[in-house]
């Protein structure tokens, strides 16, 4: 990590094992979900859960276990009762595909209605949810948009090209190789130049890209830190230690 890049982000440990750091002088904390949390707008977000992913595998034949949707809604609403937020945002692509919302058990529209309650519940526009969304308001609580702007940050699903200072973004799934315990481990990831901030996937069916691929790394001029998540602690990492 370079030094202007340590100066600008001087990550710290947050009790919740997460890191803090600033992103456009903005105050961010990365959590060990792979949320991320705005304390001074009482913000929590969180990318890509791709709801209903395995029901969608399942109807082209090829059966995951069913219960993408509930682990991925048990892990939000953990972080909802750890910080009790003002307003969630989730950042795009939060169901699978067009039938998604269609496929959500009644149990599951319930505990989403419940979460809801009491905050400005948004759902932000992604590629894979655009047309489920438009009759998003039928069937569930929110409101949603194509972006968002919080103080000096701008929420969009897909990173623009460019400098994009502010700019808070999902879509590519970021993920890092790391050596740990003698061996390699794939880990999803933030990734961070204290200009911008790109999320790792929320969901529990989600794959990874890796950081190293242009896609990720061609979004900063400067090589950026890697917040890799971990058990309980997200684990700063130099881009060089990065595989």
């Amino acid at each position: 990590m370079n030094a202007t890049l340590r100066q600008t982000l001087s990550p710290f440990r947050h009790p919740c094992g997460g890191l803090k750091v600033r992103v456009a002088g903005e105050a961010c904390v990365l959590r060990c979900s792979g949320a991320l949390w705005l304390p001074d707008h009482r913000t929590l977000i969180a990318s890509d859960l791709h709801l209903e992913k395995g029901s969608a595998f399942a109807v082209r034949g090829q059966m995951l276990p069913p219960y993408d949707s509930p682990a991925t809604l048990a892990k939000l609403e953990a972080e909802i009762e750890a910080l009790d937020p003002a307003r969630v945002v989730l950042l795009g692509d939060s169901f699978h595909d067009s039938k998604a919302i269609n496929r959500l058990s009644a149990e599951d529209r319930e505990r989403i209605a419940r979460l809801a309650v009491g905050r400005d519940w948004i759902w932000l526009e992604g590629n894979h949810d655009l047309v489920a969304l438009e009759g998003a308001l039928d069937a569930l609580p929110g409101r949603v948009v194509t972006t968002m702007q919080l103080g000096a940050l701008t929420l969009i699903h897909e990173p623009q090209p460019g400098a994009a200072v502010g700019e808070i973004a999902g879509h590519l799934h970021p993920a890092a190789r790391v050596a740990a315990y003698g061996r390699g481990v794939r880990r999803p990831c933030f990734v961070t130049d204290g200009r911008r901030l790109l999320m790792p996937a929320f969901g529990a069916f989600t794959g990874g890209l890796d950081v190293r691929d242009v896609a990720v790394a061609g979004l900063f001029a400067e090589p950026p830190m890697v917040a890799a998540l971990g058990r309980d602690k997200v684990h700063a990492l130099a881009w060089e230690s990065v595989a």
